[in-house]
């Protein structure tokens, strides 16, 4: 207080500032407690059927399992909900980039909830199974791997190392690490199971996992040194990238019903042009070269955090999802689809977000720039110039799903023998699964059906297309020609069906009544939208979600919307 009486600006700023910090304490903390649909832990989901049909359904969202529960300690103490929100607003800018609707329900377990606002990076509400753990590592190490432009801090104290090996030769002539105290904390040298590694161009090597004897592989010239740089993850990190895994699987298989990212492409093209080229190689640098690589060989800065999917090696001509004829390149719809969607379960995310320019011109600058055998420099071979694609294949329309379809795909999996390498459930666990390595040498393990992330896409048609095709460069056959169309089709369906009724990240059963399995079975079940999902049996009234309980609060009738659509009538 001043001589005369009257109160300062620092006075009056105090006071604004407790007022503030009030009013916010009670909006987002107390303000949402009075909502009756803020004290929910139901949520909608997307679930897959036993006929291999997506449907949403009423679950109850699960808590963090206590590795998740660690990862998210670490997330709000490395200060990370600072830059990123957990929260989908539900305005169409929003949903179509991020995913559906924030729900109450998702939050049950949060406490504290991070839903914050400044989004100086993406929202992470929905990241949940959209990058490979490695993605995430590399991402964590160093972020510009991955975006040149990214201002996220590296997180490498969240690493263990690196430490400095040596590569030598063992009695058995294969090429490893040097044994000493400290690489013995993470290799077994004394006949562990083989870990075979690829360091990256600078000679940066993850170890995904420890106590395995390591074997240095570099069957394309991937590193031409003598030493490697040895990184692990921390106890932190690995709870950390759990959590983030966890984030938005509470709303089940959603991804596969993300209408942004599903885009069907065929004989899709432009002329060759100087100029996209020219833009497809900007394109390419800021958002493709740290796992692909500056020359498109695949062994790009983050190729050393993936060892299990290594990125596509672009200068081979070789790719594996394509509807063209088996033996035949991609067409440019087959490399828009994948670019467009992803690789589900790889590093390789959807990039649907992208410009639809962006994406062609990149397609441009790898079909004649980067998919090219230079052995010859005065003369390279462009591989979409001298053997051009074919036309694609057909693809009808599937067969409607039934029980019946299921089964005789069932008899196929076992006259194809596709347990040998699949394994009898489908787990990727077969008796030819060990050991199985691509064309250009690196171990490729056989899918593991039952996850549901299926790296062609979703749908049954997907899977048809690359049962018809199989997939270049790997063990997976075409079986096109040995297997008749309806028998494909029934395999399809089989395939769909062994991730039914279970928790995309877990892969556990879920937990739903023979009764609300049957019902939810019927092909004549109708639950394509959130607001439509199957109200488990026993449950109380379907509640309101997000913006439709808004709505519904503020005057506005769905059903009488809809109705008057469907009578023709405008609507209002």
């Amino acid at each position: 207080m001043s001589r005369d009486g009257r109160y300062g600006l620092r006075f009056y700023a105090l006071v604004a500032g407790f007022g503030f910090l009030s009013l916010a304490a009670f909006v987002q903390g107390v303000l949402p407690m009075l909502e009756p649909q803020s004290r929910t832990d139901k949520v909608t989901a997307v679930v897959r059927t036993d006929l291999g049909e997506l449907k949403w359904m009423e679950y109850r969202a699960s808590a963090y399992s206590p590795l998740e529960q660690r990862g998210r300690a670490v997330y709000i103490r490395e200060g990370c909900w600072y830059c990123h929100s957990q929260y989908v607003r539900p305005v169409t800018g929003e949903t179509r980039r991020w995913g559906p609707v924030t729900q109450a329900g998702e939050y049950a377990h949060d406490l504290p909830h991070l839903f914050s606002t400044r989004r100086i990076g993406p929202d992470l509400s929905r990241v949940g199974l959209k990058y490979s753990d490695a993605w995430h590592l590399a991402h964590f190490w160093n972020p510009r791997m991955l975006s040149p432009d990214s201002i996220m801090p590296r997180f490498t104290a969240l690493f263990e190392g690196p430490l400095r090996a040596s590569i030598v030769t063992d009695s058995q002539g294969r090429r490893t690490v040097e044994r000493s105290p400290a690489t013995e904390r993470l290799f077994d040298f004394d006949g562990g199971r083989e870990l075979v590694l690829t360091p990256n161009a600078e000679g940066l090597l993850y170890v995904p996992e420890r106590g395995r004897y390591p074997v240095i592989s570099t069957p394309n010239d991937e590193y031409a040194g003598y030493t490697v740089d040895l990184l692990a993850a921390s106890a932190d990190l690995t709870a950390l990238v759990a959590y983030l895994q966890k984030l938005g699987t509470n709303r089940g298989k959603w991804r596969d019903r993300f209408e942004p990212q599903l885009m069907e492409a065929a004989q899709v093209g432009i002329p060759r042009s100087e100029e996209w080229i020219a833009h497809g190689q900007t394109v390419y640098q800021r958002r493709c070269q740290g796992c692909h690589g500056e020359k498109g060989d695949g062994n790009g800065p983050a190729a050393a955090f993936m060892q299990t999917d290594r990125p596509r090696d672009f200068t081979l001509g070789v790719f594996k999802f394509r509807l063209t004829p088996s033996g035949s390149l991609p067409d440019d719809g087959d490399l828009l689809r994948t670019i467009t969607r992803g690789v589900r379960g790889t590093a390789m995310p959807s990039w649907h977000e992208l410009p639809l320019k962006d994406r062609l011109a990149v397609i441009q600058y790898i079909k004649y720039e980067l998919a090219a055998d230079r052995s010859d420099p005065v003369r390279p071979y462009l591989y979409f110039v001298e053997e051009p694609p074919g036309a694609p294949l057909f693809i009808g329309m599937p067969p409607p799903p039934s029980v019946q379809q299921v089964a005789r795909g069932h008899e196929v999996w076992q006259q194809a023998k596709c347990w040998e390498c699949h394994g009898d459930g489908g787990l990727g666990d077969g008796e030819k699964a060990e050991g199985l390595t691509d064309d250009f040498g690196f171990p490729i393990p056989p899918a593991n059906l039952t996850t549901g992330q299926f790296k062609s896409g979703p749908d049954v048609k997907d899977i048809f297309r690359t049962i018809t095709t199989g997939l270049s460069g790997t063990p997976m056959p075409s079986f096109g020609d040995t297997v008749g169309e309806a028998e494909r089709w029934a395999l399809a369906y089989y395939v769909l069906s062994l991730s039914a009724f279970k928790d995309p990240l877990t892969g556990q059963p879920l937990q739903i009544s023979a009764a609300d399995r049957a019902a939810l079975n019927d092909p004549g079940l109708q639950a394509a939208e959130s607001r439509l999902a199957y109200r488990l049996q026993g449950e109380a009234e379907t509640a309101r979600y997000a913006g439709e309980a808004w709505a519904v609060k503020h005057g506005f009738d769905f059903n009488a919307l809809r109705d008057a659509r469907a009578g023709g009538a405008p609507a209002r």
